[in-house]
Order: C-alpha cells, then structure tokens, then sequence
C-alpha cells in the first residue's frame, strides 16, 4: 500500500492537535523556520514550550558552553543544544500537567548562502524525544547540504525538512526505511542533500546505522556515506579537511579481505610522493555499491544492502576510515573528496579499472575523446595520484602493469602524459604471490 504523503502545514497540524506532543525549537542560522510551520498550522500552543534563536556567538556559548573548534555549524554543537534544551524540559516540566506528554527537543545549526555567495550552505539538524511519557529518550539526528542557489529557497527547505523530522520521529519510527524517506516529503528534488544519519535510543532497538546510510545512497539523497573505524557514520569534511587521504577501493561482493600488503606499499610510496607529514594521514577503504564496471551513474536496484552493511563494518573493523559509494568511476570520487578540501589525495586501485577507463569500445557515444578529457579534468585537478595493482591475465598467464597495459590508440598520448607526470603510477615492490588475478 503506497504511503499518503501529508504536506508540511498537515503534518505541523496533526502534530500540534496531539495532546501527547510538547516540547522546544532552538533554531540557530536560518531564522525560526521551524517553528514557524507550527505558528502558521495554528493550535501551536499544544506543541510549543519555547522557541528560541541564540544567533551570537556569545550568546550561544553562555547558553549551551563554549564551543573549542570554533565551529558554530557542527555535529558537536547540535549535540550541546539537544542535551541543554531537552534537559530543561525535564528539568522544569513537572507535575500532574505534564505527566501524559512526550517531551522532545527540536535544534538546528545551519549556515544559508551568504551576502557574497562563496560559502558553502550546510548544517545539522536534530531532534531528542520520547516515544512515551516518562520514557528514555531517542534520538535523530543528520547533516545537509543546501543545494538551492537562493537564501529564501534554502530557508523554506529547512522549514520543511524539520517538520517531516518530528512527523517521522513521531509517526514514522517503528519503520525506519520510510522514517528515512519521508524527511524528503514535500521538498523539490536537488534542493537538499542528506549525507550522515544516525539515530539510537529505545524507540529503535534494532537499527542498524550503518544500514540505515546505505539506503539513502539508495534513494539518492547522498551519493556517498563515510564511517570512522567505530563504525559511527562521520560528516566528511569532519574527518578530511586538509588531511592527506590514501584510500583503497574495493566491490562489496569481494569474498575477502583486501590486498593490505600492496595497499601499504602503495600508501609508503603516497607518503614519499607527497611529503606527508606524520600524523596527518587519513588511510580510507571504498565499498562501492556495484560490482560491475560501467560508465553509467546509476546505483543498481537490486543491491542486498545488509550484505553491503557486513562489508561495510568488516573494513571498519580492520582500524581504517570506510566510504560507501556509488562511484563506478575513479573522477566521481575525485570529484566529491575535492568538496573536502583535502591537501592530497592517493588512490591505490587495480589496473584492470584504468584499462576499463581507457578503451574507447567501453563507453557509448561518438565523443569517446571528450568524455575522456572530462574524465581526466574532474580526476586530477585537485592534488590526486593512481597508484595501480598489477593484475595477473589469465588467458596470457601475464602479470599486466602500466607499461603493458592494451590502450586503444585515441587514448594512449594523454595516458602517457599521465604516467610521465606521475599522475599514475605501478605499486612497486611486490612479490609474485601478491598479485591476482582478474
């Protein structure tokens, strides 16, 4: 049965006319937008405690503490407010009217597009609740990218997408998968991506949050989705800024574990190429959610997620920082790592994908020529490296590197420029038992 989708001044209302329903909106770099779906739907009095909008930094700090990065617009300032704003209902909220309500604490840190358009619009976005009176508390909450290229725009999407935050969290939460999909009813498609999800609490006991990112890979509201070793679902940037960034990409169908001992070698050899300085190395595996090579964009639908998940936390569980992509193509992850303004970038791959990548009959349309000029421009612009594996040809019994490798010939000048360069590049040193076949 397909889902009746409420739009947003319903929703505000049926939550306002629950009885059960009551908490508070703290609301920072946006304006109150919020709340003002629930003043606007009426009967706001049911739902609204407080609303509040602590815009100065000094403000804020005195209110919800001190923020030691600097960062206003963070993971960790969301969480100050949700644990400040939620411990106030509990904490002055008492008596005989109170004690059929489910409390919750709605807060939102964002940055819209500024007067000279050069930022980048993002923020956090949470909420802290109960699913019973009296109960322990559950909590949601995510990053967004503002895709929108107008303030007024990205501010109604922010609007929108916490009302369908507290319908889901209220209405929605024993399903997850339609908790998920519903944060984008009523918003137009490309205005918003959602890329870090987590949630926990009693009113989730079996969710799984590393499964819960993949399906919204799955229904593209984000393309990519990064753990840290922990296995907890990380904003990139957080963890990439400025970092030198090694990483390994690997199919989830792969039966087992990567080639760690050519990825370290490739890693040294990233560290003396690029001068990296201790400690500031960020070493990656990438899931990616195909196991067939393609020029295409799309992400299959017919993917088994949990098995994905396993993959996923496997990696994890090896101390390394995991990507789940959808990434067929090496300048699509060039490209979206490049968001993060990392100071380098190495990716150690087998060199069965560049021989993919450079053979015209692989790829559809007359302007094979073009298409791997764009290609090339969106890989390497920004401070990125291919070191390739070495793979063993079967049919030929031939251990195939970049100076073997067959390239149909339109390609073979700018494939040669690339190696010249050190664009691309052998792994080195590798024992024969090392290499695999493909």
């Amino acid at each position: 049965m397909e889902r009746e989708i409420l739009d947003t001044k319903r929703k505000a209302l049926n939550i306002n006319l629950d009885a059960q329903i009551y908490g508070t909106f703290a609301e920072i770099g946006a304006g109150q937008e919020v709340s003002r779906n629930f003043f606007n739907a009426g009967a706001a009095s049911g739902t609204v405690a407080k609303t509040m909008s602590a815009y100065d930094m000094t403000f804020s700090d005195a209110i919800y503490g001190a923020e030691a990065s600097g960062r206003y617009v963070s993971q960790n300032r969301l969480l100050q407010m949700l644990d400040h704003e939620f411990g106030l209902l509990n904490e002055r909220l008492m008596g005989e009217k109170y004690e059929k309500r489910t409390f919750f604490a709605f807060a939102d840190t964002v940055t819209t597009l500024n007067f000279k358009r050069n930022n980048e619009p993002h923020g956090w976005v949470g909420l802290r609740f109960q699913s019973e009176p009296g109960g322990l508390p559950n909590e949601i909450f995510f990053h967004v990218r503002l895709l929108d290229t107008d303030v007024n725009m990205q501010q109604r999407v922010l609007g929108i997408i916490g009302v369908n935050l507290l319908y889901a969290a209220f209405y929605l939460h024993h399903d997850p998968k339609i908790m998920v999909e519903s944060l984008a009813d009523n918003l137009t498609i490309g205005s918003v991506e959602i890329d870090l999800i987590s949630v926990k609490g009693p009113a989730f006991p079996e969710v799984n949050n590393i499964l819960l990112n993949l399906y919204m890979i799955m229904k593209d509201f984000s393309a990519a989705a990064i753990f840290d070793a922990d296995a907890h679902p990380r904003q990139a940037k957080d963890l990439l800024y400025k970092k030198d960034i090694m990483i390994l990409r690997t199919k989830y169908g792969q039966k087992s574990l990567p080639n760690f001992n050519l990825f370290n070698k490739a890693t040294d050899q990233f560290k003396r190429t690029n001068q990296v300085e201790e400690g500031n190395l960020a070493m990656m595996i990438e899931v990616l959610l195909t196991n067939v090579l393609t020029d295409g964009e799309q992400t299959p639908d017919d993917i088994d997620l949990e098995i994905v998940a396993k993959r996923a936390q496997e990696m994890c569980d090896t101390g390394n920082i995991v990507i789940v992509s959808n990434f067929t193509r090496h300048n699509r992850l060039a490209k979206y790592l490049g968001r993060c303004k990392p100071k380098s970038v190495g990716m150690a791959t087998n060199i069965n994908n560049l021989k993919f990548v450079f053979n015209s009959t692989n790829f559809t349309g007359d302007n094979y020529s073009g298409q791997l000029l764009s290609y090339v421009n969106d890989m390497f612009n920004t401070n990125v490296r291919l070191f390739a594996y070495p793979f063993l040809d079967k049919k030929t019994n031939q251990v195939i590197t970049t100076k073997n490798m067959p390239i149909t010939p339109e390609a073979k000048p700018l494939f040669d420029f690339l190696l010249v360069n050190g664009y691309i590049t052998d792994i080195k040193d590798y024992d024969e038992d090392e290499v695999n076949t493909a």
